[in-house]
């Protein structure tokens, strides 16, 4: 076994690499997605959105520097290009979404594939003992759910 320069098995890491490439690829999906509905949102809603898709994207931006940081601390090289992010995303794509409605399901489809990522690196950080991975993934998950309760609260759907 090969151990890597903070003490974790590079086998290990590796894979956690792919995966965490992964993750960045569908965030920067996610983020541009929270831009444009930032940018093109309409209707009598338009403030309080207009705020909170940018509260949103700020955060993701956020999170997405976050990872790739954690994939430079793992010894590993963040994917970087456009073609990178939308060959490896899951997240779906909004393209010219203004509408109230439209915009919010939007983020809870996407943070439901952001979740689905997370919950797979969770596990597998925590095989790895990659106390740092499973931290940021567990701090991702906590915040993601809530923001999707909330979204479906504000769409007057269920849990």
């Amino acid at each position: 076994m090969t151990i890597n320069s903070i003490g974790l098995d590079t086998q290990k890491t590796k894979a956690l690499a792919l995966d965490l490439n992964n993750l960045l690829a569908n965030f920067q999906i996610y983020y541009q997605n929270l831009r444009g509905i930032h940018w093109n949102i309409k209707g009598k809603r338009f403030f309080d959105l207009h705020v909170k898709f940018e509260e949103l994207y700020t955060d993701a931006n956020l999170k997405i520097d976050a990872i790739a940081e954690r994939l430079l601390t793992l010894g590993e090289t963040p994917l970087h290009t456009f073609e990178d992010y939308t060959k490896n995303a899951q997240v779906p794509v909004g393209k010219n979404i203004s509408q109230d409605e439209k915009a919010v399901t939007l983020i809870v489809d996407s943070l439901f594939e952001l979740l689905k990522i997370e919950r797979s690196i969770l596990a597998k950080s925590d095989a790895a003992n990659d106390e740092g991975t499973n931290a940021m993934m567990s701090d991702f998950i906590t915040e993601q759910e809530k923001t999707v309760w909330m979204m479906k609260a504000w769409l007057s759907e269920t849990v």
